[in-house]
């Protein structure tokens, strides 16, 4: 029988402090029991003695202090998980919200998982197609990478997250593959969005749904990614599956780890942000990856919407220091109207040279990759001249330049949200929109390759 005690002294928000307790731990589940039977959850956030503070779950709106008892539960957060879990759509707390049946676990898993070995991993090498071509092509998604997209307020991230979950996989296998999707902190209609679009599509038969709501109490959004990322590690080392978790809203993630640190009066750091944002993200980042000898893997693709566009801010800031790259969406590419509106040349996948080429993609990808990046670079260059000087001070191949750089972003990149492209359609059309240069510009490529696959006139 576990000890109940009434010695809950103070409430701050959502924190609660209970004294004189004996063998409590921390991280430890709490259950706070009201007056009227009514339960309510929150797990140990520190320990002085024989002091705890406990984080409440629900918010501790009408709690009464002198008639409720607090019950230390001896665990830590777990997730119930079973193989029935493809398909089905859970709160932020991993119970059941899709009027289904009840799960039957096979296994309770602690939330914070355990640690992985670096000399047991393995090399990020396999190419995972996403059918969007500025990341299959140029900014390649490989198998065990954290590959984040840095979006702004109001640019389309959900309707890419949607794309990305109903199109990837993984090319040349039969391998079982399975989405996890975590939506934390998101708007009634935006989950309607995400439910409905898996549900048209039949992507919701390999995805495991995890939805927490903007109107969810914000500690709950803590422990949102993590209940997406153990389901991923069951799925992936126990049932040998190649997962990809999606996780959104970071931003909103990093906001409530802001308000549990106010709340303990912690000192703030960078923008009231707690010091520990580094190493908390990277607790949940770095259980992306694969293990030798393991055959499943988990590939990750946060998605964070950068306060004010700003790439400094610490929350991209952080992010892109422990991931392998970025995806950034361009808020100027989108008020031209194209879909998906991404940046593709401060976008970086840093394990792309890993996952392409002959065996994997096709053997030009590397080269006509290079190609692309440069003629855009250079036809952007040529389009801001332009604008200041004028068309007649562009030479004819600049001028080619410029018309290869609209016809980049027209086809190449806005290819829209339901478009779902073969690596061999991308890097065809690379090569269609290539053929507005001469051949003689084409410096980064092998000839070898230019006779064979540059487009014949007809």
């Amino acid at each position: 029988m576990r000890k109940e005690y009434k010695t809950i002294r103070e409430v701050v928000g959502p924190l609660m402090l209970v004294e004189q307790v004996s063998g409590v731990k921390y991280d430890e589940l709490v259950e706070i029991e009201q007056a009227d039977g009514k339960i309510r959850r929150g797990r140990v956030l520190e320990i002085d003695r024989d002091k705890a503070l406990v984080q409440l779950f629900e918010g501790s709106q009408g709690l009464q202090i002198s008639t409720s008892k607090a019950r230390f539960l001896g665990k830590s957060i777990e997730l119930d998980v079973a193989p029935d879990m493809l398909g089905r759509i859970f709160d932020g707390m991993g119970k059941p919200i899709d009027k289904g049946p009840a799960l039957i676990p096979e296994k309770h898993l602690n939330i914070n998982g355990t640690p992985m070995n670096p000399a047991a991993r393995d090399y990020p090498s396999e190419f995972i197609q996403t059918g969007i071509s500025a990341i299959d092509g140029l900014n390649t998604l490989v198998r065990g990478q954290k590959l984040p997209v840095f979006s702004g307020s109001g640019l389309p991230h959900a309707n890419l997250a949607a794309q990305i979950a109903r199109q990837a996989r993984v090319l040349g296998s039969d391998e079982k593959f399975a989405v996890v999707f975590a939506a934390v902190g998101i708007t009634f209609e935006e989950s309607d969005f995400f439910i409905s679009d898996f549900r048209k599509t039949g992507a919701i038969e390999k995805t495991v749904t995890f939805i927490n709501l903007a109107n969810d109490p914000a500690i709950e959004r803590i422990a949102t990614p993590r209940m997406a990322i153990t389901a991923a590690e069951y799925l992936a080392y126990e049932l040998g599956m190649h997962v990809l978790v999606i996780i959104t809203d970071i931003t909103n993630y990093a906001e409530a780890l802001r308000e549990v640190s106010a709340a303990r009066k912690e000192v703030p750091g960078r923008r009231g942000y707690p010091g520990y944002l580094y190493t908390d993200l990277a607790s949940m980042y770095e259980r992306a990856g694969r293990i030798i000898g393991n055959a499943g893997s988990i590939t990750m693709i946060p998605i964070l919407s950068m306060p004010e566009d700003d790439v400094t801010h610490p929350i991209p800031d952080l992010t892109g220091y422990i991931t392998e790259g970025q995806i950034i969406l361009s808020r100027e590419l989108y008020r031209k109207g194209f879909t998906p509106p991404i940046n593709v040349l401060p976008s970086l996948s840093r394990l792309k040279d890993k996952g392409i080429g002959k065996g994997k993609t096709r053997e030009d990808h590397a080269d006509t990759m290079n190609q692309l990046f440069s003629a855009y670079s250079r036809g952007k260059d040529a389009k801001e001249l332009a604008v200041i000087l004028g068309d007649a001070a562009l030479s004819d191949t600049d001028k080619l330049y410029a018309k290869f750089s609209d016809a980049f972003e027209q086809e190449y990149v806005s290819q829209g949200y339901y478009a779902n492209r073969t690596i061999e359609e991308t890097l065809d059309l690379g090569w269609k929109l290539l053929s507005i240069l001469p051949k003689s510009e084409l410096k980064r490529i092998k000839d070898v390759f230019i006779e064979k696959y540059y487009p014949k006139e007809a």
